[in-house]
């Protein structure tokens, strides 16, 4: 499996995928995370996202890893952005490469939520 795992402070620019000439990949996942434009049942223009950055990778390569023991997925990209994302822009992008869509949804969930549970990034309104 290969990973490509990124931090940014810029606005996600997200390019379709590219299919490899091969044929075993049979599935994409792509998940965008976007800010909504209401947090905690109030109006929110924005929303500020920071992270410990070196621990933040650090720990996205531990769950990213020991997913791809657990579901064969063949290829991660996955994009967090830190600072200001406004309102109705994404602030992560994921996309996984499987040969069945099965792992590469399962991947791509369980990713998310230990993400959510585990990794030194922060937001506030």
């Amino acid at each position: 499996m290969r990973s490509h795992l990124q931090l940014t402070h810029e606005p996600l620019v997200i390019a379709a995928p590219v299919f490899p000439a091969e044929t075993d990949s049979g599935a994409w996942v792509d998940f965008f995370g976007v800010v909504r434009g209401q947090e905690q049942e109030r109006a929110i223009a924005a929303l500020h996202y920071e992270a410990y950055e070196a621990m933040a990778r650090r720990e996205l390569e531990r769950i990213v890893n020991a997913l791809g023991v657990k579901y064969p997925v063949q290829e991660v990209w996955l994009t967090h952005r830190l600072g200001c994302v406004p309102a109705g822009e994404p602030s992560l992008h994921v996309r996984v490469r499987s040969a069945h869509r099965a792992e590469a949804l399962a991947f791509t969930g369980e990713l998310i939520d230990e993400m959510k549970r585990s990794v030194p990034i922060w937001k506030m309104a």
